[in-house]
């Protein structure tokens, strides 16, 4: 690669200003002054590249050197990412403190993943044919994930850079097993090219797939309010807007632990330096509950808090989404986990001032929109690259901070065109201790209607018929509030008292659930129908016996209401069981009632 050297003119904080870059590329690494400081190519006007560089430009000065090689910015994939704790720009962090103790100095790198050996088993022999995407070989990186080594991408782009570039059919040469570096070859092929266990890609490019498929299957979370209520599929997108204490950083966390994903990419984007504490602490002591081993062995942390350099955090997000890619192409589910987007697109707006770009609204670049749906696009379940065939995906949520809660600012709305599904945090409910503190009234899911087959095969035929009769209450429930204010709750009929009480069982036993609840913390689809079957068996027998002039009183003072407001004590593994029992109970208790 060409090799291209220019001289400092300007800095202004993140932003430095560089003249005599002829013929310097767009998105392209560049090392700035003595230090040799990491950064990026964002602008190019004559000779003169504009850069946003990564770390910390105290001490910079006119005059300095700026070296460009002609390579974008890319990171290493490869084992080791599991469990491993990375910066913005993909630095281990562990590693960077027992070389240069607690704070990161300027100028500091470290060959990420390189520094350990791997037991390498082949899964291809001497006169295979290859081509991009197949599976040559596993490593197991740990007790719980089965890391596969893969034949890089064919790209043509020239951003990929000459040594991924190759003809789509390959044949094996030589291939060898048992513990290897990170710089040995796995495979050398008959052009004399080389396989290792781990490959480069830019972070700004999509990773290429065979075949987008359609969303049809549910990102289950074990929280009903996201699973029935408002469900995202696999592969699809999902924000979680709120103000300050709606809990984005808790439901982001309780997914991470929770939903049925393999992979767990949980990039924290701008956080204050004590929640990402909390997460690095936290984590490592945390039981998968699927498996009953560390979830750590399943993440892979991205950290940038709110004190690191802001260049580096317009980058993370990117980072996240080429490590969750790589993982969706061994054919794994991978669930992506930003917190918070809002904090990115703050950055990106200090960026861009510094650049003296025309603002948009808000002080936002123009460019906003686009750029946040580069990102979310990068969703998607597909059918990966190789011969045998295998499909893998990565669903997206982000956390979105507006100021003040203002749903209309910039980030929430131009998140909103792109994404898929809106959880919608309430302070009012956080504040009442519900959790999730999700507003049923202006939260929605595009998937619902193509998930609607999933629901009636996998769960039930009825499944479906119990969440909108779910959602007409909880809409009934909604008038009939604004009409209490005006004429008072006693003026109200016995019927739509009723329904006035069960829109609050609904929401305080089916939408709230408690995360230091063993038996709520997850709830499988099974008990979430069952709830649903029996609130609105009891809803329904209740409405008959009011036509038939039972009091109304006397209903609600039934022991069964207390068996109802109690349900999500009940564990999954026996809740049908327990359902049944309380639908007899309700029977006969309306009997008793007549």
């Amino acid at each position: 690669m060409q090799t291209i050297k220019g001289t400092i003119s300007g800095v202004s904080g993140p932003t430095v200003t560089a003249k005599g870059m002829n013929g310097a590329k767009m998105h392209t690494i560049a090392f700035v002054g003595k230090d040799g400081l990491l950064g990026e190519i964002v602008r190019i006007q004559g000779e003169q590249a504009v850069l946003q560089v990564y770390e910390d430009t105290t001490g910079l000065s006119i005059g300095e050197e700026a070296i460009s090689h002609g390579k974008p910015l890319t990171i290493r994939l490869g084992p080791g990412l599991l469990s491993g704790v990375f910066d913005g720009i993909q630095r281990p962090l562990e590693l960077l403190r027992l070389k240069a103790g607690d704070f990161i100095k300027k100028g500091i790198s470290f060959e990420a993943l390189l520094d350990k050996k791997w037991e390498f088993i082949p899964e291809i022999k001497k006169g295979d044919a290859i081509e991009s995407g197949d599976v040559v070989g596993v490593v197991r990186e740990n007790e719980r994930i089965e890391h596969k080594i893969l034949v890089p991408p064919y790209v043509s782009s020239p951003l990929v850079g000459t040594d991924l570039k190759s003809v789509p059919t390959r044949v094996v040469k030589e291939i060898r097993k048992g513990e290897i570096t990170g710089d040995e070859p796995v495979a050398i092929l008959e052009n004399n090219s080389t396989i290792s266990l781990y490959q480069e890609w830019p972070v700004r490019q999509p990773r290429p797939f065979q075949q987008r498929l359609s969303p049809d299957t549910p990102f289950l979370t074990g929280q009903r309010v996201f699973d029935t209520v408002f469900p995202v599929a696999e592969g699809g997108t999902a924000i979680v807007p709120g103000g300050f204490g709606t809990g984005k950083t808790i439901v982001e966390q309780t997914l991470a632990r929770y939903a049925k994903s393999d992979i767990i990419v949980y990039v924290g984007c701008g956080e204050r330096g004590n929640e990402m504490t909390e997460v690095l602490t936290d984590f490592p002591k945390l039981l998968d509950p699927s498996a009953g081993l560390p979830l750590s062995l399943r993440t892979v942390l991205i950290v940038n808090t709110s004190n690191m350099p802001v260049a580096a955090r317009e980058a993370s997000i990117f980072i996240g989404a080429t490590i969750a890619e790589y993982f969706r192409d061994m054919g794994y589910r991978v669930a992506l986990m930003t917190d918070s987007i809002s904090r990115w697109a703050e950055a990106l707006r200090e960026i861009s001032s510094r650049m003296e770009e025309m603002p948009g609204e808000e002080g936002y670049p123009p460019y906003l929109a686009t750029r946040l749906g580069n990102f979310y696009e990068r969703a998607g379940k597909v059918q990966c690259l190789g011969n045998k065939e295998r499909t893998g995906s990565v669903t997206i949520v982000s956390a979105v901070s507006p100021p003040g809660g203002d749903f209309s600012e910039p980030v929430t709305q131009a998140s909103l065109r792109v994404a898929g599904a809106l959880w919608a945090l309430d302070t009012d409910l956080a504040y009442r201790r519900h959790f999730p503190a999700v507003d049923w009234s202006k939260s929605f899911s595009l998937y619902y209607n193509a998930l609607k087959d999933w629901f009636t095969r996998e769960v039930a035929e009825d499944a479906i018929l119990l969440r909108d009769g779910i959602m007409i209450i909880l809409e009934r429930e909604s008038e009939l509030k604004e009409v209490v204010q005006v004429i008072g709750l006693e003026a109200l009929q016995d019927i739509d008292r009723l329904t006035m009480e069960m829109g609050r069982i609904i929401k305080e036993v089916f939408l709230r659930q408690s995360v230091f609840n063993e038996a709520d913390a997850f709830c499988a689809m099974e008990k979430q129908y069952w709830m649903m079957k029996c609130i609105l068996e009891f809803y329904q027998r209740a409405k008959k016996a009011i036509d038939e002039g039972a009091y109304l009183e006397k209903i609600l003072a039934s022991p069964i209401m207390t068996r109802l407001m109690r349900m999500q004590d009940i564990p999954s593994n026996v809740f049908k069981e327990r359902a049944g029992e309380m639908i007899r109970e309700i029977d006969i208790g309306f009997v008793k009632i007549a």
